[in-house]
Parts: structure tokens; C-alpha cells; sequence
């Protein structure tokens, strides 16, 4: 019979390897299933708030980026600035965020075994998946967007309104501050967030299916300073964003990162959620409470699910989303606040 492990992780992107990392340090035995090779790239702002940069630090990981000092919201010829209070964020590449997660994973003795999870199946006291025949006390959950563990158990949720989507490139531009630049149009958002010297993340949110470059056109000033010839990396995208899960607890399958639900890239945070949620996952499993993770995660991210759903209720109404840039730089101190309610 085969080995039966305290966790299977289902995912090795940052939501999964942070699971395992505290799972690990806490005395679990652990395995994670990722069919993809280290490092994995995929669409992603690549601006780690201040306090994905502390879980992180707490993890024992430091990892190098350029550090970012503050969020800066433009619209046209309107802005307004909110820097951080309680130490820098970071922007970095995902793929170097990866890299140094599956590095600490690895060196914690954790098996990331490339394997994809396939059916669940789940008794009183465990759970086995199909594929390798991999059994676990509790599986993890941590496969993403479009999570299949969740869609094989029937835990996802019909969303509504417009769908949105994120695309990401990156230019050999150099930044023109160390803050994050949050460009609002009449249809999206444009994020620019520096990564080097000589490096800029360009991360475009919308609701519309159009190419990258038409829609980068529609902020003239903002495409003016991003030739096409200084593109280094293709158009990676994601999307639908906003994804739903009835519970994060499923008798002994926990959701954590992304497969949790999502709600929208708008603010940030979706690393700093991944994080956390990693960390009151295992915090539960070690207490003995593991369906305590549901309120406990709800608790851990209602903050930033309230900010979102506003701003993302605000964006459907083009009235009240042209009024967010100018609010904030009317109300500086309002806007400094909520950035760092959430940083």
C-alpha cells in the first residue's frame, strides 16, 4: 500500500509551495504534485505589497526586485500618490518569485513530484487521487484560476457581470519612480511596475478581447513611453479573473491561493492573499480546527474583498469610475489610508 502522506498539495505555484513550506516547519509530512517545470511564468502584476514582502521575510525568504515605495494612481493629466508607512513593497518576476519558493521547498526536504492531481476521492480519514495513486490525511487545493480540483467537486459558483482578463509584457524601459503606476481607462486599467533599472512589467486589466497593443493605444501617453521595439517578452494572459468557490473546506480538501476564489487582480493583492492564506491554512491544520480555515481565511481577506468589490462597482459605472482618480487626488490622505490599510 502506498505511503500515506499528512498533506498533498495539489499546485506548486506560490499559494501551494507557501503551504508546503509552512506545513513543512510545522512537523507535517508533505508532498506537492506539479506537472510543470520550475520556474513557472504566468500573467501577473509582479508588485508584491509590503506585506507579501514581511510573509515572505517571515518565510526566511529574501528575494531581489526593485523595491517600490508607494502606489500611484493616473488618470490623463490627474494623479495622486500614496507611499507606503510601513515598509517597501517589491517588484519582482514571477518567475524569480517561483524559483526561490521551489528552492526553500525543496531545501525543507518537501517531494515536488511532476505529477497532475486527477480524481479525488475522499473517505473519514483521508484522500486519494487518481492519477499516481497519491493518498493524503488532506489535500490541498492549490491549482489555480480555473482550479480543476474545485471544478471536479462541484464547488465553483456561476459569477456574474462582464467577465475581466489580465495581459502582461515586459519592456526594456527604464521606471520613472520606484512606485507602482496605476493608469485608469475609460475601459481598463494599465499597471506599470518597475522590475530593474531597465525593466518595466506592463500589466493591462479589462473587460474587452482585443489585442494588447490596441488596447495599450487607447492611453496614448503611457504607450508613447513603451515603443514596440523595446518589447522583451510576449503577451501572456489570464482570465476570466473573478472566480467563486462555495466553501474552502470540502470534507478533508481545503482550497487556498486562487482556487479559493478570486475576485480581481484591481488592487494588488493577489500574492499577499496567496500568502496568508497558505499561513492560516496550516495554522488550523496544526491546531487541530481545520474547519476553522473557512472563517479564518474569510477573515484574512475581507478587507481587501471589500476594497475590491467597490472599486470593481465603481468601474461598472463609468460615471462613478472617472471619478476615482480625481477623488483620490482631492483626498490624499483618504487614499494614503486605504493603500495602506491593505499594504
Amino acid at each position: 500500500m502506498s505511503r500515506t502522506h499528512d498533506l498533498l498539495v495539489a499546485g506548486g505555484g506560490p499559494a501551494g509551495l507557501a503551504t508546503a513550506l509552512h506545513a513543512a516547519r510545522a512537523g507535517f509530512d508533505v508532498v506537492v504534485a506539479e506537472p510543470r517545470s520550475a520556474p513557472v511564468d504566468k500573467a501577473c502584476g509582479e508588485g508584491l505589497m509590503p506585506g507579501a514582502v514581511r510573509a515572505l521575510r517571515a518565510l526566511g525568504l529574501t528575494i531581489s526586485g526593485r523595491p517600490i515605495e508607494g502606489i500611484h494612481y493616473v488618470q490623463g493629466s490627474r494623479g495622486a500618490k500614496a507611499m507606503f508607512r510601513h515598509g517597501p513593497g517589491l517588484g519582482v518576476r514571477r518567475t524569480s518569485l517561483h524559483a526561490a519558493l521551489h528552492a526553500a521547498v525543496v531545501e525543507a526536504g518537501v517531494p515536488v513530484l511532476p505529477v497532475r492531481v486527477g480524481e479525488v476521492r475522499q473517505n473519514a480519514t483521508g484522500v486519494t487521487e487518481g492519477n499516481a495513486g497519491l493518498r493524503a490525511r488532506w489535500l490541498i487545493a492549490a491549482d489555480g484560476l480555473h482550479s480543476p480540483v474545485r471544478r471536479s467537486l462541484g464547488l465553483g459558483v456561476t459569477t456574474a457581470g462582464p467577465p475581466r482578463y489580465g495581459l502582461r509584457r515586459h519592456y526594456a524601459v527604464p521606471p520613472r519612480s520606484n512606485c507602482v503606476e496605476v493608469h485608469w481607462g475609460r475601459r481598463g486599467e494599465v499597471y506599470v511596475t518597475p522590475l530593474g533599472p531597465e525593466l518595466l512589467g506592463v500589466a493591462l486589466l479589462t473587460s474587452e478581447r482585443s489585442p494588447f497593443e490596441r488596447q495599450l493605444d487607447s492611453f496614448p501617453a503611457l504607450a508613447a513611453r513603451l515603443p514596440a521595439a523595446a518589447a522583451v517578452t510576449p503577451v501572456r494572459g489570464a482570465g476570466p479573473l473573478r472566480q467563486k468557490a462555495h466553501t474552502r473546506v470540502h470534507g478533508r480538501v481545503l482550497l487556498v491561493g486562487d482556487a479559493a476564489g478570486y475576485i480581481d487582480a484591481l488592487t494588488g493583492e493577489g500574492i499577499s492573499l496567496a500568502l496568508a492564506g497558505a499561513e492560516v491554512l496550516v495554522d488550523q491544520l496544526r491546531r487541530g480546527t481545520p474547519l476553522g480555515y473557512e472563517a479564518a481565511w474569510r477573515r484574512a481577506t475581507q478587507r481587501h474583498r471589500l476594497l475590491t468589490e467597490c472599486l470593481l462597482g465603481a468601474r461598472r459605472h463609468p460615471a462613478l469610475a472617472r471619478r476615482i482618480v480625481p477623488t483620490a487626488e482631492r483626498m490624499p490622505g483618504l487614499f494614503a489610508a486605504v493603500v495602506n490599510a491593505l499594504a
